[in-house]
C-alpha cells in the first residue's frame, strides 16, 4: 500500500513537470524565435554540453561553496541570536531595529554598499549570511517562546536541570521552526547569492556566467545556467532537509 502511494506521488510529480515542459514548448512555438525564447530541448541540450566542461563544475563549486558558507554562518548566528533574545524582552527590543533593517533593505542596496567595502568574491558570502540571519532569528525565538507550558511545568515539578530542560522541552519545541527556517533560508540565500554574483561579477561563478550570457545575447546559455541554478537549489534544499530529519 505504501509502495503504491509512493509510486502515485512520483507519477503525479512527473506529470506536473511534463505539463510545464509542454507549456514551455507551446510558448516557444508561439514566440517562434530560438534566439529570444529557446525550446526545452535546446536548453537541455545546451545544459548537457555545459555539464561536461570543467568550467561549468568549477563555477558551480565556487558558487555553491561561497553561498553555503554564508548560509551556514547565518544559520549559526541567527539561531544564537534567536535563543538569546527569546526570553529577554530588553535584549530583543535592543536588537529588533537591526533585524527589521536587514529584513526590509533591498538585496541590491546591500550589494552596492558591499561593493565598496568587501572583495567581489566575498560579496555572495555576506549577502547569503544577511538573508539567513533574520529568518533563523525569528523562527528560533518564536519556537522557544511557544514551548509547551505543561511540559515546562512538569520539568519544574520533577526538578529537571537546565540541560535536561533544554534537551527534553526546548529542543523538541524549536525543532519544527528551526527546520522550516533552514528550508526557507536555503532558498533565499541561494537566490540572493546568485543575484550578488550577477552584480558583483566575481570570476568563475554561476552569476558571472549568467551575466555574460545576457551581455553576449546567448539566451540558450542564459536559460541553461538558470536551469542549473534551479537544479542546484532543489538538490541542496533536499539534502539539508534530509540531514535535519535525521
Amino acid at each position: 500500500m505504501e509502495h503504491n502511494s509512493k509510486v502515485k506521488r512520483i507519477m503525479i510529480k512527473a506529470g506536473v513537470i511534463v505539463a510545464w515542459l509542454l507549456l514551455w514548448q507551446l510558448t516557444a512555438a508561439i514566440v517562434d524565435s530560438e534566439f529570444l525564447f529557446p525550446t526545452p530541448i535546446s536548453v537541455i541540450k545546451r545544459l548537457s554540453e555545459l555539464a561536461v566542461t570543467a568550467d561549468f563544475w568549477k563555477a558551480a563549486a565556487c558558487s555553491l561553496g561561497r553561498i553555503s558558507l554564508g548560509c551556514a554562518g547565518g544559520i549559526i548566528v541567527g539561531t544564537l541570536f534567536g535563543a538569546l533574545t527569546a526570553f529577554s524582552k530588553p535584549l530583543y527590543e535592543f536588537f529588533s531595529p537591526l533585524l527589521v533593517t536587514v529584513k526590509t533593505t533591498p538585496v541590491a542596496s546591500f550589494i552596492i554598499l558591499l561593493l565598496v567595502w568587501v572583495k567581489r568574491s566575498g560579496i555572495p558570502i555576506v549577502i547569503a549570511f544577511l538573508m539567513v540571519v533574520p529568518i533563523l532569528w525569528s523562527n528560533v525565538a518564536e519556537g522557544l517562546r511557544n514551548a509547551d507550558r505543561q511540559l515546562l511545568e512538569a520539568a519544574k515539578i520533577f526538578r529537571f536541570t537546565r540541560m535536561q530542560k533544554i534537551k527534553g522541552v526546548y529542543i523538541p519545541s524549536v525543532r519544527p521552526s528551526f527546520t522550516a527556517g533552514c528550508t526557507t533560508a536555503i532558498g533565499f540565500s541561494w537566490k540572493a547569492g546568485i543575484a550578488a554574483e550577477i552584480l558583483a561579477i566575481p570570476p568563475d561563478t554561476v552569476g558571472y556566467n549568467l551575466y555574460y550570457a545576457k551581455i553576449n545575447l546567448e539566451y540558450d546559455d542564459l536559460f541553461a545556467w538558470t536551469a542549473a541554478v534551479i537544479a542546484m537549489s532543489f538538490l541542496l534544499e533536499k539534502a539539508v532537509v534530509k540531514i535535519l530529519k535525521k
